[in-house]
């Protein structure tokens, strides 16, 4: 498995070389501050830039991404100041980063398909924006960023700059949801959809990393111990709030639909819905399987902490009977048009959420869960 992706990495490298026609940046990173060493950025195969950023994205409505986007298949779902867009997976696992501004905001929209992470940030440092591209570069197999106007190197994961002029500075991540294209579309209706129309050929649709979701199957060019109290590669729910971190995994989500909880003393509720498919799973993404979609939030609304329950359609309040979509928006009874506020949370796999919360718990794990 490990050359057979670092294979495919070259081969994304090269396609983005022979079909794109231009040469890689060369990065002149200030590699005097580390906040790591530097042993540990490997390079993954492609050049910086091999895997080329999407820096002017297009975008099309529901209806034209009809005809080569299924309604199951996975997008990183962004919505700011009324402004909606859905990043389907089968173009960011070519790209890995877009460079967008979403309603008015600048934001660097993210994909580590070896860790399974999509990630937003504010691309914004005090007043400069700022813009990103890939470095070709991993730390325990994430995503190294840098960014273009000092060419420090960014862990995705944590959205830290590790090396350079920007060491320790770190970037805003914003809420995000991957979830099926179907349930996005729904609730959307008039929401935009990024294009295929990306300025570069790519096999969009197809899954370079065929069968790389296995979950027992060890991680890419990952050296450290991986946690074993979960298999490698199960997808969890990643939570941080302040210095507290919990994993919420998806095969307890998928059994309980909502889970209530406390992190760091909030009160959070996360919401699960089947359907959404791996991008990660079989050679085609519409044919990969099912690995659903999580969601979180607070649960108060006007001051009062409500409970949920899971409906064939969504979800309930037990106290107004009031239902909610897995975005946290309220589409019908006593409390139709508030929304839930939205919890900064990150689908990953197992394995990368532990490597940079070392000291994360795990919801309902006790040593006889093994």
């Amino acid at each position: 498995m490990r050359h057979r992706v670092r294979d495919l990495l070259l081969l994304l490298g090269c396609v983005a070389f022979f079909s794109d026609m231009v040469w890689a940046v060369e990065l002149k990173t200030n590699r005097s501050k580390a906040l790591v060493s530097l042993d540990e950025i490997l390079p993954g195969g492609p050049p910086p830039d091999g895997i080329p950023a999407i820096d002017r994205p297009k975008f099309v409505a529901p209806k034209e991404a009809d005809g080569w986007l299924t309604a199951k298949e996975p997008v990183l779902a962004v919505e700011l100041n009324g402004e909606a867009r859905a990043y389907p997976l089968q173009i960011l696992t070519w790209h890995e980063i877009v460079n967008d501004t979403i309603g008015g905001r600048a934001v660097s929209v993210t994909y580590c398909p070896l860790c399974n992470s999509g990630i937003v940030f504010d691309r914004r440092i005090g007043e400069k924006t700022y813009d990103f591209g890939t470095s070709g570069m991993l730390y325990k197999s994430d995503l190294v960023m840098y960014d273009r106007q000092t060419h420090s190197l960014w862990a995705q994961m944590e959205g830290r700059a590790i090396v350079g002029d920007l060491a320790g500075v770190r970037l805003t991540m914003l809420p995000a949801n991957t979830l099926a294209y179907g349930d996005w579309k729904r609730l959307y209706p008039g929401g935009q959809v990024l294009s295929r129309d990306t300025g570069h050929g790519r096999m969009y649709g197809r899954n370079p990393y065929d069968g790389y979701d296995q979950p027992n199957s060890h991680p890419f060019l990952y050296f450290d111990k991986v946690d074993p109290r979960l298999p490698p590669k199960e997808r969890v729910a990643g939570v941080l709030i302040g210095d507290k971190a919990r994993a919420y995994p998806f095969g307890l989500l998928a059994n309980r639909k909502v889970v209530a909880d406390a992190v760091g003393g909030h009160p959070v509720v996360v919401f699960y819905r089947p359907g959404t498919l791996s991008a990660l799973d079989h050679a085609l993404i519409a044919q990969s399987r099912e690995v659903g979609a999580t969601a979180v939030f607070s649960p108060v609304v006007d001051g009062k902490v409500l409970t949920f329950e899971a409906t064939a359609g969504g979800f309930r309040d037990t106290e107004t009977k009031s239902l909610w979509s897995l975005l946290g928006r309220c589409y019908e009874g006593a409390l139709s048009g508030k929304a839930l506020r939205p919890i900064v949370h990150i689908d990953a796999f197992w394995f990368a959420w532990a490597a940079f919360q070392p000291r994360t718990d795990i919801y309902g794990w006790t040593p006889s869960s093994r």
